[in-house]
């Protein structure tokens, strides 16, 4: 792939948005992860070109690790105009845990159900400031997902959303390869290094939900988070490919419906039609 063609079209289609509603400035939540840092250097010099400001936040709560809070601290310290660390969303977090963590519920810190309805929380708090700092500049803010996140439903609905997506229809082991044509090409010193330690790094969800990303997506993977999205993505696409030629005429004939991947994917569509709405066609049928 022609990556400086995609960067560049990245740019272009940014720079157009920014001036055609008068944004007078982006906000990015920083997690320490791949997807947050090439966003902030894709975003970058478009802000610097308009004279307008990148916020860059890491909001770690209860559960991220050290060299999370690490990278993101590079990152927002290399790409950003105003980077901070916050802190205080953990009391938050904890106060709210506290009143719904009721009777009922009280089960192992290791049980499944509470790490991801703790992880919900946790995704949405951060929403809630990363919007509430955009409303206070005339901003918005970066989204950060990509498209093998969204078919696997890897986010949480009306949390770790944004209003803009630089990089929501690249898959991503794309995403990998952009972020390495950067350092080849863009990046110097410690911005390269901030960019490079993501790639290498094992990805996770900022949520404390397991260690890695794959440990739920690809269950068992023992390799790199790249060569393991690099596999995840040859699945997803495989799957899609499948399904445009024949779903729709009865004889879809996927073979891998036991795949984890495929599981997740199927399992999580409610996620990609949210909100469901009722058609007129069935509201007003046999009505009018």
């Amino acid at each position: 792939m022609n990556y400086e063609l995609v960067v560049s079209k990245i740019r272009e289609q940014l720079k157009k948005y920014i001036q055609v509603h008068d944004i007078k400035a982006l906000v990015l939540g920083v997690s320490g992860g791949m997807d947050s840092c090439v966003c902030a250097a894709l975003a970058k010099p478009v802000c610097d070109e308009l004279e307008i400001p990148l916020y860059g936040r890491s909001i770690p709560i209860s559960g991220n690790k050290e060299e999370e809070k690490d990278r993101a601290f590079e990152i927002g310290t290399n790409f950003c105009h105003d980077f901070d660390e916050v802190y205080l969303l953990d009391e938050d977090f904890q106060s709210i845990w506290s009143h719904l963590d009721i009777e009922g519920w009280d089960v192992d810190d290791e049980d499944t159900t509470r790490k991801f309805r703790q992880g919900n929380i946790k995704a949405r708090l951060r929403m809630i400031y990363l919007y509430d700092l955009a409303q206070l500049h005339h901003g918005l803010v970066l989204s950060t997902d990509n498209q093998t996140e969204y078919l696997l439903g890897f986010w949480t609905l009306h949390g770790d959303v944004g209003d803009y997506g630089m990089i929501q229809n690249l898959w991503k082991s794309e995403v990998y390869d952009l972020g390495e044509w950067l350092i080849k090409n863009e990046l110097k010193e410690e911005a390269a290094d901030a960019l490079n330690s993501c790639i290498e790094c094992q990805a996770t969800d900022g949520l404390g939900i397991t260690n890695t990303d794959l440990d739920q997506i690809l269950p068992g993977w023992e390799g790199t988070s790249r060569d393991g999205y690099k596999k995840v993505d040859e699945i997803l696409q495989n799957y899609e490919m499948e399904y445009a030629v024949h779903g729709q005429d009865g004889i879809f004939e996927y073979t891998d419906f036991n795949s984890p991947v495929i599981i997740r994917h199927i399992r999580t569509r409610f996620k990609r039609d949210n909100p469901h709405n009722i058609s007129r066609f069935d509201l007003f049928k046999g009505v009018l």
